[in-house]
């Protein structure tokens, strides 16, 4: 195995690229100040403005606008009664991941998948108190360094000092509160970042907490052991899967620490075109790790799995080279996503390999130094570990809206109105919101300046709270 400097520092590879106008986007916007770069530039469906990872619309799979509804309305459904969706039909949950959640509810399919939502209210005012706090210097300082390398291309974190970047501050600042033993690993930021695009800032802390607990325990710890250790499974798991690949690298003696860190510890957020990012980190916070294992066994069978294609990589570098450039064709979203459902790779061979690399660990190089949690291998292996309650897992609307068209039973009808008030009045105090939310009631349409007071009385560092959930009627 190659050796890993002692620390949790991972050097990611700076973007090259430069921003670009004429990319095809689906909007134009002005920007002020770009990284330093101004001028306008065109944003594509996902927030880009240019670099590899823009939307050009090539090998995209586009979902018809009633199918996309249709799937929305079904999803509402399952969050409305996650618990029994989760318990008896799990199945039906992951096949849906797999099909992709619908780009409205990701956020919140994400958190519920992850058990970020139940780990979020059993910890009420944690992100703010960890929020408030200044943090330790160190790792502050590199933090506030890492900033504008996180998707520049992206107009959420393109602008220096701007409320994508400020809020990723404060999400890693916080997780190095958290985890003081931990401390902050380079990776961690485009993990967060990704999260930041889908959800407020509290919520984004809470899944990158179940994903560096649960889905990748040891992965940011001092030694990158965990990392090394997944990288001898990938390995081992090659040799199955495609014994031409495995034995070329094996032939050129070369380590998996060396091709596939940035995949794993990234969630291949820096690899794949976002439209396959986002479909395999749909699958990923579902099903578990074992999707990151397919995606890497599916890269390299295609790059390097016939002897044809191992004409072009006669010696280590080029072969690296090879798996630094992957060809667009293997990385499109529908042929990837059909590529990782069909290879048969389960928990049970994950776990196997993983017992018989931790005693070739032990016999080389002793016991690992940092002692981390079992893994969750997705959703239902958390739910299961830590049943969450109904309160937990209840949807918390912010603003409700009472229609006044909302037809009157008959037993209203011939009620006093006085007693009718009184009989509303007792209802609401009983039905009175946890202090955390805020509930607008229906404001005639005729005078809207109530609402936009309270809606432009937040300042530019709450751009994104925790408690601005879309309400979908």
């Amino acid at each position: 195995m190659a050796k890993i400097e002692e620390g949790n520092g991972f050097d990611l590879r700076s973007g090259t690229d430069k921003l670009t106008d004429n990319g095809k986007g689906s909007s134009y916007v002005s920007a002020p100040e770009v990284n330093g770069v101004p001028g306008e530039t065109s944003v594509d469906k996902y927030g880009f403005t240019g670099g590899a990872q823009q939307h050009t619309g090539t090998f995209a799979e586009e979902i018809p606008i009633e199918v996309l509804r249709q799937r929305e309305a079904k999803w509402l459904e399952m969050l409305n009664s996650w618990d029994k969706w989760m318990a008896k039909k799990h199945n039906k949950v992951r096949e849906r991941c797999q099909k992709g959640i619908p780009p409205s509810l990701r956020g919140r399919a994400w958190l519920y998948l992850t058990g970020a939502k139940v780990r979020r209210e059993q910890n009420q005012g944690k992100f703010q108190e960890l929020d408030s706090q200044p943090g330790d210097p160190k790792w502050i300082d590199i933090i506030e360094r890492d900033l504008h390398r996180q998707f520049p291309f992206h107009e959420m974190f393109a602008a220096r000092g701007g409320h994508g970047q400020q809020d990723l501050l404060r999400v890693l600042k916080a997780y190095t509160l958290h985890r003081p033993e931990e401390g902050y690993c380079q990776a961690q930021a485009p993990i967060a970042a990704v999260l930041l695009m889908h959800m407020p800032a509290e919520d984004a802390f809470w899944v990158l907490v179940q994903i560096c607990e649960k889905y990748l325990p040891g992965y940011y710890s001092t030694g990158l052991e965990a990392i090394q250790l997944d990288g001898e499974i990938l390995y081992a798991l090659l040799r199955r899967v495609s014994p031409v690949a495995h034995g070329h690298l094996k032939k050129h003696k070369l380590e998996p620490i060396l091709y596939m860190t940035e995949w794993y510890m990234c969630a291949f957020s820096r690899t794949l075109p976002w439209a396959s990012v986002l479909r395999v980190w749909d699958m990923f916070l579902c099903e578990g790790v074992k999707i990151l294992f397919r995606v890497g066994l599916v890269l390299l069978k295609c790059m390097l799995g016939s002897q044809e294609k191992l004409k072009a990589c006669q010696g280590l570098y080029e072969t690296m080279e090879r798996l630094r450039a992957i060809q667009p064709q293997y990385m499109q979203e529908v042929f990837l996503v059909h590529e990782i459902i069909e290879l048969v790779v389960s928990e049970k061979d994950i776990e196997k390999e993983h017992h018989a690399q931790l005693r070739r660990w032990k016999e080389t190089h002793g016991d690992l130094h940092c002692k981390s949690p079992p893994r969750m291998h997705g959703a239902k292996a958390i739910m299961t570990a830590e049943p969450p309650s109904r309160q937990d897992l209840r949807q918390r609307p912010t603003i409700i809206v009472e229609s006044p068209l909302a037809p009157k039973t008959v037993g209203e009808k011939d009620k006093d109105p006085k007693e009718s008030e009184k009989t509303e009045e007792e209802k609401l105090k009983k039905t009175l919101p946890l202090p955390q939310e805020t509930v607008i009631p229906y404001i005639p349409p005729t005078d809207p300046s109530p609402l936009l007071k309270h809606l432009t009385a937040q300042g530019s560092k709450e751009s994104l709270s925790s408690a601005e959930h879309d309400t979908y009627l």
